[in-house]
């Protein structure tokens, strides 16, 4: 089923020119990926895209989700974060999501924590080891055209007190926030006319175990060529890697992203995987993402966007507290 980058791109435009359905699955690194037909009517790749999904979600006992992290300390973390920090300091890049690796510990299958987490989007691609409950939208593009993104920069939890007011009047946050729209603004006049940003700093909530998580999104659009579904491999190969989980300027950060991170490689972590059901498409970055090592060691993937404001500490913390199953 997993195939090169290249052929999955190529697919994605012959499949959609015609109008087949079809889920894609593409990993950060542009190297590998996944294309499946009409996805609705196999069982071995799960999936939720919005309201299209081929499983049902079971309920289980809190006491039966139980998560125990093990995350690297605050001393390994600062050498990676300072990679970054110097970077900034050279102009290499002016913001930077820093992803780190936690081995965890949890009774749950993947496939038990697919069907007892809830998000708008989730998948578990077996043949690549992992599973993927995202809040965050990638691309979304009506059949009319109209391509649209969301992305998600900026994270409190509802224990600060006046959490929402906190985070829209802090400067790095606002900072941050403003640096991943325009880049996303710029991304999609690569590939549309017509952009504009049609919603600014709004919130979205998440359920978490031991408080809510509040996130800040913006919405930016702008209008394909007509014969857009015949072009959709060629349009996500334009975009990706998703700039929420990758920063500005592109390459030069990617760059430095890939000396601070060291050995740790990305694979499907910040990558993409959709859903056309033949006329419109829906897609989401792969992010609180967990995958299963050959020893059977669990490992959740975090990350968090950082500034030349950023401070040590708060970023540290920000990467443990996204380690977590949200909850149904």
């Amino acid at each position: 089923m997993l195939k090169p980058y290249s052929a999955v791109i190529a697919e994605m435009n012959r499949v959609g020119r015609d109008g087949v359905p079809y889920l894609f699955v593409l990993d950060y690194e542009k190297s590998e990926g996944a294309i499946i037909t009409h996805p609705e009517q196999q069982s071995e790749v799960l999936f939720k895209v919005g309201e299209v999904t081929n499983f049902e979600a079971q309920p289980m006992a809190q006491a039966s989700r139980s998560l125990t992290k093990s995350p690297e300390s605050l001393e390994q973390y600062a050498r990676r974060f300072e990679v970054i920090q110097k970077g900034m300091k050279e102009g290499q890049s002016v913001l930077a999501n820093l992803t780190v690796c936690t081995p965890i510990s949890t009774p749950l299958t993947l496939q038990d924590i697919l069907f007892t987490t809830s998000a708008k989007y989730q998948i578990y691609l077996p043949e690549a080891h992992f599973v993927c409950f995202s809040p965050e939208r990638f691309v979304h593009i009506t059949r009319e055209g109209v391509i649209s993104t969301d992305p998600m920069k900026g994270t409190i939890t509802s224990d600060t007190p006046g959490a929402p007011e906190v985070i829209l009047n802090d400067y790095k946050e606002t900072s941050e926030h403003c640096s991943v729209v325009d880049l996303l603004r710029r991304d999609l006049l690569g590939v549309a006319t017509n952009i504009e940003v049609s919603r600014f700093r709004y919130f979205t909530e998440i359920q978490a175990p031991e408080h809510t998580i509040y996130q800040v999104s913006s919405e930016i659009k702008g209008v394909l060529p007509q014969e857009w579904p015949a072009q959709l491999g060629s349009i996500m190969d334009r975009l990706l890697p998703a700039g929420s989980i990758l920063g500005a300027p592109r390459e030069s950060t990617r760059a430095l992203i890939a000396e601070a991170e060291g050995s740790h490689t990305r694979g499907y972590y910040c990558g993409v995987f959709g859903y056309f059901d033949g006329k419109e498409l829906d897609s989401s970055v792969l992010i609180r993402f967990i995958r299963e090592g050959e020893d059977g060691q669990k490992y959740y993937h975090s990350g968090g966007g950082i500034t030349i404001n950023s401070e040590l500490e708060h970023e540290y913390q920000e990467v443990i507290d996204k380690i977590y199953l949200p909850l149904h």
